[in-house]
């Protein structure tokens, strides 16, 4: 099976009306998967039958400013904050009436799923972050890191400008690839690949969205005041309390591969750390077995759910 180029369901979810692929057993354990920039719901091309086969119900919905999900109001703020992020999912979850699925996910999608496991523990079975603990500490922004980091991260600087917004408004596809290749060095992908997934960005709140991310998290952009409280929460670095599995790809262009004892700490249930071989940056179409056996792991972890190894 193949996730399709189109969505399958739609669900008025708070703020957006959301777009979702949705497979399995309706009356099975659920798992929702959650994509990054720049990419969508085909990163989980071959995870979802991997998961499917093993008996889960599996969603997939495009995130905000991505695919065929709208702002049900025209006047919302195009918000790409992280606090935003979380509340889109915890909607979804409402919406769908998931009262303790499995979340997994990679970049922004790993920082919605983050978000919703360190504010709403309750309402989360479980957790699979590539990259380890995603919550931005968004008052250490201006701290700089190695240069050789800092430059992979040329995008971040480049949306901080109107020249920015204007590239990325005339080149999403072409900004994407050169994103795609930096981050996973190791991955060989098509043009008919890239372009499935590019027709994603043809959102029209896409480029709102984008920028808004990038200027909010490095502190040159007000936040959305409706998510005020729940970035002061956020500011304060909440431990993520659920099973988790973190996972580094150990070919990751920005991210290079650690042990996980740097977000030992914000980790305060069962968690386990796998490093990858050969994977990047978009670790779930890169190893998409290594990325469901994770999912399938966390749903039984050992013990009582206590204390870290």
């Amino acid at each position: 099976m193949t996730l399709p180029t189109f969505w399958t369901e739609v669900v008025a979810a708070g703020e957006l009306s959301v777009a979702y692929v949705d497979e399995g057993d309706p009356a099975a354990e659920p798992v929702v998967l959650l994509h990054g920039f720049p990419y969508d719901v085909h990163s989980y091309a071959d995870v979802v039958p991997l998961l499917v086969d093993a008996g889960y119900r599996v969603l997939v919905p495009y995130l905000r400013g991505h695919g065929p999900t709208r702002f049900r109001d025209a006047a919302s703020d195009r918000s790409g904050q992280q606090a935003a992020l979380g509340a889109d999912l915890l909607a979804f979850l409402d919406a769908l009436d998931l009262e303790q699925p499995i979340l997994a996910g990679y970049d922004w999608g790993g920082r919605a799923a983050c978000v919703v496991a360190a504010l709403w523990p309750e309402r989360v079975a479980g957790l699979v972050s590539v990259n380890g603990y995603l919550i931005q500490e968004i008052a250490a922004s201006a701290l700089p890191i190695r240069p050789d980091l800092e430059a992979g991260f040329w995008y971040f600087w480049y949306f901080a400008t109107e020249r920015g917004r204007a590239g990325l408004e005339l080149n999403r596809r072409e900004i994407a690839e050169v994103i795609w290749r930096r981050n996973s060095p190791r991955w060989t992908f098509g043009e008919d690949e890239l372009a499935r997934v590019a027709a994603a960005f043809d959102n029209p709140d896409y480029v709102e969205v984008v920028i808004h991310s990038y200027r909010h998290r490095l502190g040159l952009a007000a936040g959305a005041s409706r998510y005020a409280d729940i970035e002061r929460r956020l500011a304060g670095l909440p431990p993520i309390s659920v099973p988790t599995i973190t996972l580094d790809g150990t070919a990751d262009g920005n991210f290079p591969a650690t042990d996980g004892s740097q977000h030992a700490r914000l980790f305060t249930g069962w968690r386990e750390h796998r490093q990858i071989a050969d994977a990047g940056h978009h670790l779930p179409a890169e190893a998409p077995h290594a990325f469901a056996e994770a999912i399938r792991d966390v749903s039984e972890p050992p013990g009582d759910g206590a204390g870290t190894p």
